[in-house]
């Protein structure tokens, strides 16, 4: 049995724009992930079930371990033509913004987004989210917005139409924000939710084949390299750190998506409970981070107070403006000041 986490009450009002709306664009963050393109993707099949007009809009390229989910080659990338991107986001009636707390996230689709006389829906799992929404539906204890995907479709009483296409990007999402049911989905119902999407035809063998082992020869050669030359642990923090420069990158002919997961490799080592990934971005000017944690180490806590950034308790990130040394040495510091902030502190966050 499958218990829902939204009323009828909380998906009313969408209910009425879906009386008169027409048109839908769909938004989610920059360098977007799996449970970005998964619950986008499974809400514009969705919305185009119900005849409405809906495409999905990103801010930059989704990895290419993506491209297979159904719809995603009609995906409308912002960096890719600006002006015919903009004209989507002033012509809709609703904007459905998923997988994103704050409008910042989505970078430059930011100026017509706050422009848009359109109604502005946020449906999202990460915590605080802004202000700038007319309805808004955060569940930051839920394990992925693609969870929250299926749960709002059923709250609206449209079970049955979650066909195959639906429920592979679902599951894809769900997968992708869990390392495949290994960490934030320790909830029985989001196990109801996962047997109820196969039932609709996943295939969730294929799908994890399809992720995670349709990797480049290049992309496993840098995997061997960060874990030979890259990864630094410090024993006594209980914590690690990998680091990339753009060069770095480059020698392994890189390619988005290829660094997917490598935050999460340290964590296999006895005793580390926070690993961090620090990338840099020469395109962007900017150090890209990922932190990940297990039990009660919160790392989103970490990064809000030394990066500014945020996150789930056991997955966060951040972008630092700077040099990547200088955001090592940040990270270092910060290492040393939780140390040395008090012994109930790192009992709290370090307890091995």
């Amino acid at each position: 049995m499958i218990e829902n986490v939204f009323s009828g009450s909380d998906v009313s009002e969408f209910r009425i724009w879906m009386g008169w709306a027409d048109r839908y664009v769909i938004l989610t963050h920059m360098g977007p992930d799996g449970d970005a393109i998964g619950s986008s993707l499974a809400l514009c099949h969705y919305l185009k079930s119900k005849g409405k007009e809906a495409v999905v809009l990103v801010p930059d390229s989704a990895p290419d371990f993506l491209s297979w989910l159904p719809g995603a080659s009609d995906i409308k990338v912002f960096a890719d033509d600006p002006d015919a991107s903009e004209a989507l986001v002033y012509k809709a009636d609703v904007l459905c913004c998923l997988d994103f707390n704050v409008v910042g996230r989505i970078g430059k689709v930011a100026a017509s987004f706050l422009y848009s006389k359109a109604k502005k829906f946020l449906l999202d799992h990460h915590p605080y989210p802004g202000a700038n929404y007319d309805v808004t539906l955060s569940h930051p204890e839920a394990s992925s917005t693609s969870e929250l995907v299926f749960h709002f479709i059923c709250a609206l009483g449209d079970f049955s139409l979650i066909n195959t296409e639906i429920a592979q990007c679902i599951y894809t999402g769900i997968m992708t924000d869990t390392g495949a049911l290994s960490y934030n989905s320790n909830n029985s119902n989001l196990f109801n939710v996962v047997a109820s999407l196969l039932e609709k035809g996943v295939d969730k063998d294929s799908i994890y084949r399809r992720v995670y082992n349709n990797y480049s020869e290049s992309r496993l050669r840098l995997q061997g390299f960060v874990l030979c030359d890259k990864m630094e642990v410090f024993p006594e923090m209980s914590t690690a750190l990998i680091t990339l420069t753009d060069k770095e990158l480059q020698r392994f002919n890189y390619k988005k998506g290829d660094t997917e997961g490598f935050v999460n490799m340290p964590l296999q080592i006895n005793g580390v409970l926070l690993s961090a990934f620090f990338r840099e971005d020469k395109e962007l000017g900017i150090i890209k981070l990922s932190f990940r944690s297990v039990g009660n180490v919160p790392c989103n806590r970490f990064s809000s107070d030394f990066f500014n950034g945020g996150g789930h308790q056991n997955a966060a990130g951040g972008e630092f403006r700077g040099t990547l040394s200088e955001a090592v040495k940040r990270f270092k510091k910060g290492l040393q000041e939780w140390s040395r902030s008090n012994e109930d502190c790192i009992k709290q966050l370090f307890v091995k």
